[in-house]
C-alpha cells in the first residue's frame, strides 16, 4: 500500500504545536488544538483522566490493536518564590541543563489566566557586575525570572497574581528554513505529535486503512515520567514516537529516522525492531539504529505499569536534545512513512 503524506499539512501542524506553550502539567490550551485537529479530520477523540488523549482509527482486522504514542507535554518549570528583589525563583519541570536556559524569554501562567512575559537569567548575570559570572554554577537555586513588569518588591509581584506554583514556559522560537531545517524547543516531541497526525490525515484524506486496530495516545507527562503508564486495554503492541538523539556512540543525523534498540529501561521488543529495521531498509528510509543509555519513552511507562504489551521506539533525529533543537523535515516525514508501512502489513 503507497500512502501519500501532506507534507504541508504537517509543517503547518508542527509550526502551531511548537507555539502553543505546554510543560508538563499545563496542557490543556494545547489539547484544545489536538482536540479540534482531530474533529476536523473526524477522528474519534476522547480524554483519560490524566488529560491526555486517545485517537482511534479502525482497521480490517480487529483481533489486534496497535498503539502509537506521542507525547505534547515539554520541559518548563514553576515559580518555586517570589523573591524579595521581585523576580522569581524556580523549579524545573523535566529534565534539563541550566545553561540550556540562561537568557531565555519566557511567559508566567497565572492560575487566573494572566500571562506575562519575562527572561530567565542567572542571579549573577553581568560580567560588568559580578566577577563571578562567567564561572557562576548554573544550578536552579542561582536561577531567576526578571519579570517584564514595573516591579521591585515582592509585595509589587504579588499584586499582579503571580503566585508560588505558577507555571513557566518557555519561548520556542520555532524557524523553519528554506533548507527544511526545523529549529526550535520541544522538537521533543511535537515533531512526532506531527508525524502522527500526518498519518491520520493521510488515511483520511486517500482512505486507506490500517491492517489493525489503532490508539494513537497523545501523552502529556512523559517528560515527569508517567505519560503512559496508563494505556487503554486490549492494545497488543505499542510504538512510542519521540525523537532520536545525537552525539558520541550514536549513529543518527536530523535527517534519519532513529530506531532506538535499547535504552535506559532496557531492550524494546525483538520482533518489533527487526520489523521496523526491515521496512526501513526496503523502502531505502534513511534511518539509524542505537542506544539511548540516558533516555526513557512512553512505552517504558506503559512497561513499568504492567501492561501486557510488545513495544518499540522510533523517532525523527534531533540535535542537541533538551536544549535548542534542530531537526530536519525529511526525519518527521520518513517517520511517518515507517510507521504506515508498519501498520499496513
Amino acid at each position: 500500500m503507497h500512502i501519500q503524506l501532506n507534507e504541508s499539512y504537517i509543517l503547518d501542524l508542527l509550526k502551531r504545536l511548537l507555539d502553543t506553550p505546554s510543560p508538563s502539567g499545563f496542557t490543556h490550551d494545547i489539547m484544545k488544538l489536538i482536540r479540534s485537529e482531530a474533529e476536523k479530520l473526524g477522528i474519534p477523540f476522547s480524554q483519560n483522566e490524566k488529560g491526555g488523549a486517545l485517537l482511534s482509527l479502525k482497521g480490517e482486522d480487529s483481533s489486534r490493536t496497535v498503539a502509537l504514542s506521542a507525547h505534547v507535554d515539554t520541559l518548563g518549570a514553576m515559580v518555586r518564590a517570589v523573591n524579595a528583589n521581585g523576580t522569581l525563583a524556580i523549579t524545573s519541570v523535566g529534565g534539563f541543563m541550566m545553561a540550556g536556559i540562561e537568557n531565555e524569554y519566557c511567559q508566567i501562567h497565572t492560575r487566573e489566566g494572566k500571562v506575562y512575559t519575562g527572561t530567565i537569567l542567572t542571579s549573577h548575570p553581568s560580567v560588568h557586575v559580578y566577577a563571578d559570572a562567567r564561572d557562576f554554577k548554573r544550578e536552579e537555586k542561582n536561577m531567576e525570572v526578571r519579570i517584564d513588569e514595573l516591579v521591585e518588591s515582592k509585595e509589587d509581584v504579588l499584586k499582579l497574581g503571580i503566585s508560588v506554583g505558577d507555571f513557566i514556559s518557555f519561548d520556542a522560537r520555532s524557524v523553519i528554513t528554506p533548507s527544511g531545517y526545523v529549529k526550535s524547543r520541544h522538537l521533543d516531541d511535537k515533531a512526532s505529535v506531527a508525524a502522527l497526525f500526518g498519518l491520520l490525515e493521510s488515511s483520511v484524506r486517500e482512505g486507506w486503512t490500517p491492517r489493525h486496530d489503532l490508539v494513537f495516545l497523545i501523552s502529556n507527562y512523559e517528560e515527569v515520567g508517567h505519560g503512559a503508564s496508563w494505556i487503554p486495554g486490549g492494545v497488543n503492541e505499542m510504538i512510542a514516537v519521540d525523537m532520536g538523539a545525537m552525539g558520541d556512540n550514536l549513529s543518527c543525523k536530523e535527517t534519519d529516522v532513529s530506531i532506538c534498540a535499547k535504552d535506559s529501561s532496557g531492550p524494546y521488543d525483538y520482533d518489533m525492531t527487526g520489523k521496523l529495521i526491515r521496512l526501513a531498509k526496503e523502502l531505502n528510509i534513511p534511518h539509524a539504529v542505537d542506544i539511548y543509555p540516558f533516555y526513557g519513552s512512553d512505552a517504558s511507562a506503559a512497561l513499568r505499569g504492567g501492561h501486557n504489551i510488545r513495544a518499540a521506539l522510533i523517532g525523527p533525529g534531533v540535535h542537541a536534545s533538551h536544549a535548542m533543537e534542530r531537526t530536519h523535515k525529511q526525519a518527521i516525514i520518513n517517520t511517518a512513512k515507517l510507521l504506515a508501512a508498519y501498520v499496513a502489513g
